[in-house]
């Protein structure tokens, strides 16, 4: 245990108010949480205590200014009984790199990897048992200089807490092909974690829900010829025996469960390509019969399958979820890693209230 993080327990439990097998997604919070604050050029007062609400003065310039980047993990229940957090040394590595963007402080690994193994060590019980449950964890930064002026905040927090969710998408989703709107443009902030880039895609999803559709699948900002990224998962299309998704280049977040399904469908010896991916090469392998899948990856949503895709004013439908081999495997094969079932070759789970190497 870090003896340097202050712990404050709850004096009662809101467990006994949760119905595991019932949990609305992102609506129900375990008891505790983490803080830590950064000021005068160093971070202080590290702390666990009870789950609440945040005092934030009215000029707290990130609700001015959008200072302000997040992560999202997994915790789930293995087979053995232990609980497992799924690669989280990758989002403490990613939320630097969003902080750099933002210019925002590091976070030291001891107030991520460390806190968030005490946080979920003593939220233990609230890791559902449940098929198809887990316990998502949500660190998140954000300045809190009280000043109205745009500049980089010299004073932020950070917090952890957790809760207990069932599946993000419950079905298949559909999207639409934005011709539009954009969400990110190259130079901008399209690869960090950061609040900004989601309340930008909030009008245009409203207005795709209203044509039918559950999310947009966002197109490149100078043209809108080239696939990026679903609103909630980086998209993944397999066209004939290939599996093709777009190359990271600035615009698109390095998804964490992307990386994993690359290497799941490589080390089974499947083709994947990293390239450009147009429109034009979705439609014209769905109007050959080429276009065999279409499906998201993220942390939320883990792999979710696409039914339908839209483009202008045309719904195209998609092959039956239980044709389509390659995405299956590689959702069986993540859920049985994370659950313990199949052995962690890659050392991607830390088994929580294990010793955390400093880094």
């Amino acid at each position: 245990m870090n003896t340097n993080i202050k712990v404050t327990k709850t004096l009662e439990t809101r467990i006994n108010e949760v119905d595991f097998n019932n949990i609305p997604f992102g609506r129900v919070f375990a008891d505790h949480m983490f803080e830590v604050d950064y000021k005068d050029g160093k971070w202080q007062n590290p702390r666990i205590v009870p789950f609440g609400p945040l005092a934030l003065h009215p000029a707290t310039s990130a609700l001015h200014y959008g200072q302000a980047i997040f992560e999202g993990m997994k915790a789930y229940k293995s087979v053995d009984g232990t609980t497992k957090v799924f690669r989280p040394e990758e989002n403490w590595k990613r939320m630097n790199r969003s902080a750099t963007r933002m210019a925002m402080p590091q976070v030291p690994h001891e107030y991520f990897i460390d806190a968030m193994n005490m946080l979920i060590e003593l939220d233990e019980q609230w890791v559902p048992n449940v098929p198809g449950g887990s316990l998502y964890i949500r660190p998140y930064m954000f300045a809190t200089d009280d000043y109205v002026g745009i500049k980089a905040s010299d004073n932020y927090k950070l917090v952890i807490f957790t809760c207990p969710v069932l599946a993000y998408y419950s079905a298949p989703v559909k999207v639409l092909i934005s011709d539009d709107y954009t969400r990110a443009f190259p130079g901008g902030t399209g690869a960090a974690k950061t609040a900004g880039n989601y309340a930008a895609t909030l009008h245009p999803v409203n207005l795709a829900r209203q044509k039918g559709y559950d999310q947009i699948l966002w197109t490149d900002g100078l043209e809108h010829k080239y696939l990026q990224e679903i609103g909630t998962m980086n998209v993944f299309a397999q066209i004939g025996d290939k599996i093709v998704t777009p190359e990271l280049t600035g615009t698109i977040l390095e998804g964490i469960t992307r990386n994993s399904v690359i290497t799941l469908l490589r080390d089974a010896g499947i083709t994947v390509e990293e390239r450009p991916v147009t429109v034009d090469e979705i439609l014209e392998a769905q109007k050959n019969g080429e276009l065999k899948d279409l499906f998201g990856s993220g942390t939320a949503a883990t792999i979710s399958h696409i039914s339908h895709f839209g483009y202008k004013d045309t719904m195209y439908e998609l092959p039956p979820v239980e044709e389509r081999k390659l995405s299956n495997m590689v959702k069986d094969e993540l859920n049985a890693i994370k659950l313990g079932q199949k052995p962690d070759e890659r050392n991607w789970l830390f088994t929580i209230g294990s010793k955390v190497t400093a880094k």
